[in-house]
Protein backbone atom coordinates (compact mmCIF):
# COMPACT_ATOMS: atom_id res chain seq x y z
CA UNK A 1 0.00 0.00 0.00
CA UNK A 2 2.74 2.75 0.78
CA UNK A 3 4.22 1.91 -2.95
CA UNK A 4 1.49 2.81 -4.23
CA UNK A 5 1.51 6.44 -3.92
CA UNK A 6 4.86 6.62 -4.98
CA UNK A 7 4.18 5.04 -8.13
CA UNK A 8 1.57 7.61 -8.88
CA UNK A 9 3.90 10.12 -8.39
CA UNK A 10 6.17 8.47 -10.53
CA UNK A 11 3.78 8.33 -13.28
CA UNK A 12 2.60 12.05 -12.48
CA UNK A 13 6.49 13.05 -12.94
CA UNK A 14 6.85 11.11 -15.93
CA UNK A 15 4.17 12.83 -17.42
CA UNK A 16 5.51 15.92 -16.51
CA UNK A 17 8.77 15.26 -18.27
CA UNK A 18 7.20 13.57 -21.10
CA UNK A 19 5.41 16.93 -21.89
CA UNK A 20 7.64 19.64 -21.13
CA UNK A 21 10.30 18.89 -23.98
CA UNK A 22 7.66 19.72 -26.23
CA UNK A 23 8.78 23.23 -26.47
CA UNK A 24 12.23 22.28 -27.49
CA UNK A 25 11.01 21.05 -30.48
CA UNK A 26 8.47 23.36 -31.73
CA UNK A 27 10.01 24.04 -35.38
CA UNK A 28 11.16 27.08 -36.99
CA UNK A 29 8.68 26.43 -39.64
CA UNK A 30 5.68 26.88 -37.74
CA UNK A 31 6.86 30.78 -39.23
CA UNK A 32 5.63 29.33 -42.69
CA UNK A 33 1.64 29.38 -41.52
CA UNK A 34 2.23 33.11 -41.19
CA UNK A 35 3.07 33.75 -44.77
CA UNK A 36 0.11 31.67 -45.62
CA UNK A 37 -2.05 33.73 -43.95
CA UNK A 38 -0.91 37.07 -44.78
CA UNK A 39 -0.72 36.03 -47.79
CA UNK A 40 -4.16 35.03 -48.10
CA UNK A 41 -4.81 38.56 -46.04
CA UNK A 42 -3.48 40.29 -49.32
CA UNK A 43 -5.18 38.23 -51.76
CA UNK A 44 -8.62 39.15 -50.30
CA UNK A 45 -7.64 42.91 -50.09
CA UNK A 46 -6.14 43.19 -53.72
CA UNK A 47 -9.85 40.89 -54.69
CA UNK A 48 -11.94 43.59 -52.68
CA UNK A 49 -10.06 45.96 -54.55
CA UNK A 50 -10.11 44.90 -57.69
CA UNK A 51 -12.66 42.40 -58.12
CA UNK A 52 -15.32 43.99 -56.23
CA UNK A 53 -15.58 41.75 -53.22
CA UNK A 54 -17.24 42.98 -50.29
CA UNK A 55 -14.63 44.28 -48.07
CA UNK A 56 -14.47 43.26 -43.91
CA UNK A 57 -13.15 39.21 -44.82
CA UNK A 58 -9.34 40.90 -45.20
CA UNK A 59 -9.60 42.66 -42.26
CA UNK A 60 -10.58 39.92 -39.77
CA UNK A 61 -8.23 37.88 -41.42
CA UNK A 62 -5.63 40.17 -40.83
CA UNK A 63 -6.13 39.88 -37.11
CA UNK A 64 -6.20 36.11 -37.11
CA UNK A 65 -2.89 36.55 -39.04
CA UNK A 66 -1.20 38.71 -35.99
CA UNK A 67 -2.81 37.01 -33.23
CA UNK A 68 -0.84 33.46 -35.04
CA UNK A 69 2.03 35.61 -35.70
CA UNK A 70 2.44 37.06 -31.80
CA UNK A 71 1.22 33.75 -30.31
CA UNK A 72 4.38 31.45 -32.82
CA UNK A 73 6.84 34.49 -32.12
CA UNK A 74 6.33 34.25 -28.10
CA UNK A 75 6.31 30.68 -28.58
CA UNK A 76 9.98 30.65 -30.64
CA UNK A 77 11.16 33.22 -28.34
CA UNK A 78 10.48 31.06 -25.22
CA UNK A 79 12.23 28.05 -26.92
CA UNK A 80 14.97 29.94 -27.55
CA UNK A 81 15.54 31.24 -24.24
CA UNK A 82 15.10 27.55 -22.29
CA UNK A 83 16.55 25.61 -25.27
CA UNK A 84 19.23 27.57 -27.47
CA UNK A 85 21.20 24.24 -28.13
CA UNK A 86 17.97 23.47 -29.90
CA UNK A 87 18.08 26.67 -32.03
CA UNK A 88 21.41 25.95 -32.29
CA UNK A 89 20.61 22.57 -33.91
CA UNK A 90 17.77 24.04 -36.17
CA UNK A 91 20.25 26.55 -37.36
CA UNK A 92 22.87 24.30 -38.63
CA UNK A 93 20.11 22.12 -39.59
CA UNK A 94 20.48 21.84 -43.84
CA UNK A 95 17.03 22.51 -44.30
CA UNK A 96 15.72 24.22 -41.10
CA UNK A 97 17.91 26.90 -41.43
CA UNK A 98 16.56 28.40 -44.20
CA UNK A 99 13.07 28.57 -42.63
CA UNK A 100 14.51 31.59 -40.18
CA UNK A 101 13.43 33.87 -43.05
CA UNK A 102 10.37 33.23 -42.46
CA UNK A 103 10.48 35.76 -39.82
CA UNK A 104 11.95 38.63 -41.53
CA UNK A 105 9.28 38.07 -44.73
CA UNK A 106 6.23 37.45 -42.14
CA UNK A 107 6.96 41.31 -41.64
CA UNK A 108 7.62 42.26 -44.67
CA UNK A 109 4.08 41.06 -45.62
CA UNK A 110 2.69 42.52 -42.73
CA UNK A 111 3.86 45.77 -44.62
CA UNK A 112 1.81 45.16 -47.45
CA UNK A 113 -1.09 43.99 -45.10
CA UNK A 114 -1.00 47.45 -43.62
CA UNK A 115 0.58 49.98 -46.70
CA UNK A 116 -3.31 51.41 -47.34
CA UNK A 117 -4.23 51.10 -43.86
CA UNK A 118 -1.76 52.78 -41.77
CA UNK A 119 1.81 54.06 -43.93
CA UNK A 120 3.22 55.03 -40.70
CA UNK A 121 3.26 50.95 -39.20
CA UNK A 122 3.51 49.19 -42.85
CA UNK A 123 6.88 51.94 -43.01
CA UNK A 124 8.21 50.86 -39.82
CA UNK A 125 7.34 46.89 -40.33
CA UNK A 126 9.21 47.21 -44.18
CA UNK A 127 12.38 48.58 -42.42
CA UNK A 128 12.42 45.90 -39.86
CA UNK A 129 11.86 43.07 -42.31
CA UNK A 130 14.06 44.39 -45.11
CA UNK A 131 16.67 44.81 -42.82
CA UNK A 132 16.57 41.52 -41.06
CA UNK A 133 15.93 39.87 -44.36
CA UNK A 134 19.11 41.19 -45.85
CA UNK A 135 21.03 39.89 -42.52
CA UNK A 136 19.61 36.44 -43.19
CA UNK A 137 20.07 36.30 -46.71
CA UNK A 138 24.12 37.20 -45.88
CA UNK A 139 24.51 34.94 -43.19
CA UNK A 140 22.60 31.70 -44.55
CA UNK A 141 24.29 31.97 -47.81
CA UNK A 142 27.80 32.40 -45.58
CA UNK A 143 26.76 29.36 -44.82
CA UNK A 144 25.87 27.48 -47.66
CA UNK A 145 29.61 28.42 -48.39
CA UNK A 146 31.46 27.70 -45.38
CA UNK A 147 29.81 24.37 -44.16
CA UNK A 148 31.30 21.49 -45.57
CA UNK A 149 28.08 19.18 -44.61
CA UNK A 150 25.86 20.65 -47.08
CA UNK A 151 25.38 18.07 -49.77
CA UNK A 152 23.36 18.12 -53.21
CA UNK A 153 21.16 15.86 -51.68
CA UNK A 154 20.14 18.18 -48.85
CA UNK A 155 19.35 21.12 -51.82
CA UNK A 156 15.02 21.33 -52.00
CA UNK A 157 12.62 23.96 -52.46
CA UNK A 158 13.02 25.32 -49.13
CA UNK A 159 16.42 26.95 -50.17
CA UNK A 160 14.19 29.76 -51.96
CA UNK A 161 13.61 31.01 -49.32
CA UNK A 162 16.28 33.44 -47.97
CA UNK A 163 17.52 34.81 -50.96
CA UNK A 164 14.11 34.79 -53.14
CA UNK A 165 12.39 36.86 -49.94
CA UNK A 166 13.94 39.66 -51.19
CA UNK A 167 11.98 39.77 -54.10
CA UNK A 168 9.19 40.67 -51.67
CA UNK A 169 10.47 43.58 -50.43
CA UNK A 170 9.59 46.01 -53.60
CA UNK A 171 5.71 45.32 -53.04
CA UNK A 172 5.81 47.89 -49.91
CA UNK A 173 9.50 48.97 -50.41
CA UNK A 174 8.61 51.67 -53.77
CA UNK A 175 6.38 53.48 -51.07
CA UNK A 176 8.73 53.40 -48.35
CA UNK A 177 12.63 54.14 -49.69
CA UNK A 178 13.97 54.89 -53.06
CA UNK A 179 13.81 53.01 -55.68
CA UNK A 180 16.82 52.00 -56.03
CA UNK A 181 16.72 50.37 -52.60
CA UNK A 182 13.44 48.31 -54.31
CA UNK A 183 15.79 47.73 -57.43
CA UNK A 184 18.70 46.06 -55.39
CA UNK A 185 16.21 43.61 -53.51
CA UNK A 186 14.12 42.51 -56.47
CA UNK A 187 17.95 41.91 -58.41
CA UNK A 188 19.36 39.88 -55.61
CA UNK A 189 16.35 37.81 -55.64
CA UNK A 190 15.66 37.47 -59.37
CA UNK A 191 19.30 36.39 -60.32
CA UNK A 192 19.73 33.50 -57.40
CA UNK A 193 15.98 32.76 -58.14
CA UNK A 194 17.65 31.38 -61.70
CA UNK A 195 20.60 30.12 -60.02
CA UNK A 196 18.87 27.68 -57.09
CA UNK A 197 15.96 26.73 -59.58
CA UNK A 198 18.65 24.84 -62.07
CA UNK A 199 20.16 23.08 -58.93
CA UNK A 200 16.62 22.08 -57.39
CA UNK A 201 15.72 21.15 -60.75
CA UNK A 202 19.14 18.98 -60.91
CA UNK A 203 18.33 17.51 -57.67
CA UNK A 204 15.09 16.40 -58.41
CA UNK A 205 14.99 14.94 -61.38
CA UNK A 206 18.81 13.40 -60.88
CA UNK A 207 18.41 12.17 -57.32
CA UNK A 208 16.00 10.16 -55.38
CA UNK A 209 12.80 11.45 -54.68
CA UNK A 210 12.30 14.06 -51.52
CA UNK A 211 11.46 12.91 -47.97
CA UNK A 212 7.72 12.39 -47.26
CA UNK A 213 8.28 15.89 -45.33
CA UNK A 214 9.40 17.88 -47.71
CA UNK A 215 7.43 16.84 -50.88
CA UNK A 216 4.77 19.99 -50.38
CA UNK A 217 7.54 22.33 -50.62
CA UNK A 218 7.89 21.82 -54.06
CA UNK A 219 4.86 24.55 -54.15
CA UNK A 220 7.48 26.95 -53.35
CA UNK A 221 8.58 26.93 -57.25
CA UNK A 222 5.54 28.66 -57.37
CA UNK A 223 6.47 31.83 -55.17
CA UNK A 224 9.21 33.32 -56.79
CA UNK A 225 7.66 34.29 -60.43
CA UNK A 226 4.50 35.10 -59.24
CA UNK A 227 5.88 37.28 -56.33
CA UNK A 228 8.41 38.45 -58.92
CA UNK A 229 5.91 39.43 -61.41
CA UNK A 230 3.78 41.37 -58.40
CA UNK A 231 7.13 43.26 -57.68
CA UNK A 232 7.88 43.80 -61.22
CA UNK A 233 4.62 45.59 -61.71
CA UNK A 234 5.27 47.85 -58.64
CA UNK A 235 8.67 48.65 -59.88
CA UNK A 236 7.50 49.57 -63.37
CA UNK A 237 4.41 51.21 -62.52
CA UNK A 238 6.47 53.70 -60.29
CA UNK A 239 8.96 54.43 -62.90
CA UNK A 240 6.20 55.26 -65.82
CA UNK A 241 3.47 56.43 -63.32
CA UNK A 242 0.96 54.41 -64.29
CA UNK A 243 -0.22 50.39 -64.60
CA UNK A 244 2.00 48.50 -66.69
CA UNK A 245 2.40 45.14 -68.03
CA UNK A 246 4.77 44.19 -70.66
CA UNK A 247 6.46 41.13 -72.10
CA UNK A 248 8.87 40.61 -69.19
CA UNK A 249 5.88 40.55 -66.77
CA UNK A 250 3.95 38.32 -68.88
CA UNK A 251 7.11 35.83 -68.79
CA UNK A 252 6.55 35.60 -64.86
CA UNK A 253 3.09 35.35 -64.56
CA UNK A 254 2.94 32.76 -67.27
CA UNK A 255 6.16 30.44 -65.57
CA UNK A 256 4.46 30.72 -62.12
CA UNK A 257 0.97 29.79 -63.93
CA UNK A 258 2.85 26.69 -65.69
CA UNK A 259 4.29 25.46 -62.86
CA UNK A 260 1.63 25.76 -60.53
CA UNK A 261 -1.07 23.58 -63.07
CA UNK A 262 2.61 21.31 -63.41
CA UNK A 263 2.03 20.66 -59.65
CA UNK A 264 -1.86 20.43 -59.31
CA UNK A 265 -1.14 17.75 -62.05
CA UNK A 266 0.07 15.93 -59.44
CA UNK A 267 -2.52 16.44 -56.80
CA UNK A 268 -3.18 12.85 -56.06
CA UNK A 269 0.49 12.62 -54.85
CA UNK A 270 0.11 14.94 -52.78
CA UNK A 271 -3.05 14.37 -51.04
CA UNK A 272 -1.78 10.91 -50.08
CA UNK A 273 1.05 12.24 -47.80
CA UNK A 274 1.10 12.39 -43.84
CA UNK A 275 0.36 15.63 -42.57
CA UNK A 276 3.44 17.35 -41.58
CA UNK A 277 3.47 21.01 -40.99
CA UNK A 278 5.22 21.23 -44.05
CA UNK A 279 1.95 21.38 -45.47
CA UNK A 280 1.67 25.32 -44.82
CA UNK A 281 3.87 25.26 -47.93
CA UNK A 282 1.27 24.98 -50.01
CA UNK A 283 -0.35 28.27 -48.74
CA UNK A 284 1.84 31.25 -49.58
CA UNK A 285 2.45 30.28 -53.24
CA UNK A 286 -0.95 29.43 -53.72
CA UNK A 287 -1.84 32.98 -52.42
CA UNK A 288 1.35 33.96 -54.83
CA UNK A 289 -0.43 32.62 -58.01
CA UNK A 290 -4.00 33.84 -56.95
CA UNK A 291 -2.64 37.32 -55.97
CA UNK A 292 -0.50 37.68 -59.24
CA UNK A 293 -3.86 36.65 -61.51
CA UNK A 294 -5.78 38.90 -59.67
CA UNK A 295 -3.59 41.42 -61.03
CA UNK A 296 -3.57 39.95 -64.41
CA UNK A 297 -7.18 40.26 -64.51
CA UNK A 298 -7.02 44.15 -63.46
CA UNK A 299 -4.31 44.77 -66.03
CA UNK A 300 -6.06 42.78 -68.97
CA UNK A 301 -9.79 42.88 -68.45
CA UNK A 302 -9.83 39.67 -69.64
CA UNK A 303 -12.88 37.40 -68.63
CA UNK A 304 -10.61 33.79 -68.61
CA UNK A 305 -8.39 35.50 -65.71
CA UNK A 306 -11.18 37.09 -63.78
CA UNK A 307 -12.61 33.55 -63.85
CA UNK A 308 -9.25 32.02 -63.10
CA UNK A 309 -9.10 34.86 -60.17
CA UNK A 310 -12.41 34.15 -58.71
CA UNK A 311 -11.41 29.80 -59.05
CA UNK A 312 -8.06 30.38 -56.94
CA UNK A 313 -9.60 32.48 -54.48
CA UNK A 314 -12.11 29.96 -53.50
CA UNK A 315 -9.21 27.04 -53.72
CA UNK A 316 -7.20 28.93 -51.15
CA UNK A 317 -9.69 29.73 -48.72
CA UNK A 318 -10.57 26.15 -48.52
CA UNK A 319 -6.99 25.37 -48.60
CA UNK A 320 -6.41 27.58 -45.34
CA UNK A 321 -9.63 26.49 -43.77
CA UNK A 322 -8.11 22.53 -43.92
CA UNK A 323 -4.56 23.50 -42.94
CA UNK A 324 -6.02 25.46 -39.69
CA UNK A 325 -8.41 22.37 -39.15
CA UNK A 326 -5.37 19.91 -40.11
CA UNK A 327 -2.82 21.81 -38.04
CA UNK A 328 -5.17 21.97 -34.83
CA UNK A 329 -6.25 18.22 -35.04
CA UNK A 330 -2.17 17.66 -34.96
CA UNK A 331 -1.39 20.16 -31.68
CA UNK A 332 -4.99 18.07 -30.33
CA UNK A 333 -3.59 14.69 -31.08
CA UNK A 334 0.18 15.39 -29.94
CA UNK A 335 1.86 15.14 -33.35
CA UNK A 336 3.29 18.56 -33.92
CA UNK A 337 6.40 19.65 -31.90
CA UNK A 338 7.64 15.50 -31.18
CA UNK A 339 11.28 14.77 -31.67
CA UNK A 340 11.69 14.10 -35.43
CA UNK A 341 12.65 10.33 -36.01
Amino acid sequence: MTDQPSLHVAAGDQERVSARPRLQYFPISFFAAVLGMTGTTIALQRAERFLGLPPGLSGILLVVSIAIFLVITVLYALKAARFPDAVKREFAHPVKINFFPTISISLLLFSIAFLRLNSDLSRVLWIVGAAVHLVFTIVILSAWKQRTTFQIQHANPAWFIPVVGNIIVPIAGVEHAPAEVSWFFFSIGLIFWLVLLTVVLYRVIFYPPLAERLMPTLFILVAPPAVGFVSYLRLMEQEVGAPALDGFARILYYVALFIFLLLLAQLRQFVRLPFYISWWAYSFPTAAITIATILMASRTNLFFFQVLAYVLLAGLGALILMLLFRTAAAIVQRRICVEEE
